[in-house]
């Protein structure tokens, strides 16, 4: 069977079991939504302070992926220390929330660096809130097993597993970028984050970039026959930043703006308690939920190394500016953004906070290459 006859057959399971899910999230996401978030009407200034008060009727939705944030949150007794209790919805990649934020049933999100970029560049207001970045190198490049790819250089003319939207898609161009390539130089297919795996494992396309667990539960998968691309050649490929943003017309809402104004507190505490209590985290989220061994769970979270928490600064913009800027000369955008214009520095406050509460880190981001 060809390449691109398996990649089809990938893509029509696939689809069909994520639109499956899709509906179903966001049937239950627009009920939610319909019911309001019990506040007063919104008008809150975008420079107005951020309310504290939180109506007991306030709902608060988080689009997840993977079921990450769920399981942090009540891993961590977290969410039960949240003055609201959230409601979580999975989610397979930004482009999916992204839709969840246009039609008002979702108020807040985790991603990458990138799906806010494709947002703004919509005509979508979807301020980043907070920040925190594992080290850059624990996304990776994966190579199908027999694909005689060894280093960057060999991409050239090689099938390369492409999410438009997702932060995968700013680490190729990065990657091709290093490499002294063009997207014209490669064969770009284009696939559902949740289609990486199996597309890279049974030789569909030759290269995914993989983030974990994907990455490790690819490794497992081939049983040793499939490989990565050394670090010393993919090094600075990626950020490692994921972000927490939100819709502006939740943060316009003083209920819900004080509602989120919490759960980035709470965020905080959990990621921190994750990084100070590894086996426990390994055990609820990675063993339990996601289904790898307690040897891949340790591997993944020494892969990460420190997790810190930028501050929202001129450095975080500017290296949020330099995706843009690759991007836009890529011809992925249609316009030019300014960085600056995506930032609830509002936050940073909110955030401070946290990090001296939980003993957490706010050391200057780190930057690959």
């Amino acid at each position: 069977m060809s390449s691109s006859r398996l990649a089809g057959r990938i893509r029509l399971a696939r689809q069909r079991k994520s639109t499956t899910t899709t509906i179903a999230s966001l049937i239950a996401l627009l009920a939610l939504a319909g019911c309001g978030s019990g506040g007063e009407a919104g008008g809150l200034a975008a420079d107005a302070p951020l309310p504290t008060t939180i109506p007991p009727e306030t709902k608060l939705v988080v689009a997840d992926q993977q079921e990450r944030l769920q399981s942090l949150f009540r891993a961590s007794g977290e969410f039960d220390k949240m003055p609201v209790k959230p409601e979580f919805a999975n989610f397979t990649g930004g482009p999916e929330v992204l839709e969840a934020f246009r039609s008002e049933a979702a108020d807040v999100a985790i991603v990458g660096d990138t799906p806010p970029i494709h947002a703004q560049a919509s005509g979508e207001d979807v301020p980043i809130i907070a920040a925190y970045q594992v080290d850059p190198n624990s996304t990776r490049f994966a190579v199908a097993p027999g694909a005689n790819v060894r280093t960057l250089s060999d991409l050239r003319g090689k099938k390369i597993a492409y999410a438009e939207g997702t932060a995968q898609q700013t680490s190729v161009l990065r990657a091709l970028e290093k490499a002294g390539l063009t997207t014209n130089d490669v064969q770009l297919v284009r696939l559902q984050l949740a289609e990486f795996n199996d597309a890279v494992r049974t030789g569909a396309v030759d290269v995914a970039p993989l983030n974990e667990p994907r990455l490790t539960r690819f490794l497992a998968q081939t049983g040793g026959t499939g490989t990565t691309l050394p670090i010393a050649d993919t090094d600075g490929t990626s950020t490692g930043l994921s972000f927490l943003y939100t819709r502006r017309a939740a943060l316009e809402d003083p209920a819900k703006a004080a509602a989120i104004r919490a759960f980035v507190q709470h965020f905080v505490a959990a990621r921190q308690w994750a990084a100070t209590h590894p086996n426990e985290w390994i055990d609820f989220y990675y063993v339990k939920n996601q289904g790898v061994t307690r040897a891949d769970g340790e591997r993944i979270v020494a892969s990460e190394d420190e997790v810190v928490f930028p501050r929202l600064d001129e450095s975080l913009i500017a290296t949020q500016q330099h995706t843009i800027d690759l991007l836009l000369a890529d011809g992925g955008l249609p316009r030019p953004l300014n960085a600056h214009d995506h930032f609830d520095r509002r936050f940073d406050a909110v955030i401070e906070d946290a990090v001296q509460r939980v003993g957490a880190s706010r050391a200057e981001i780190r930057h690959g290459g």
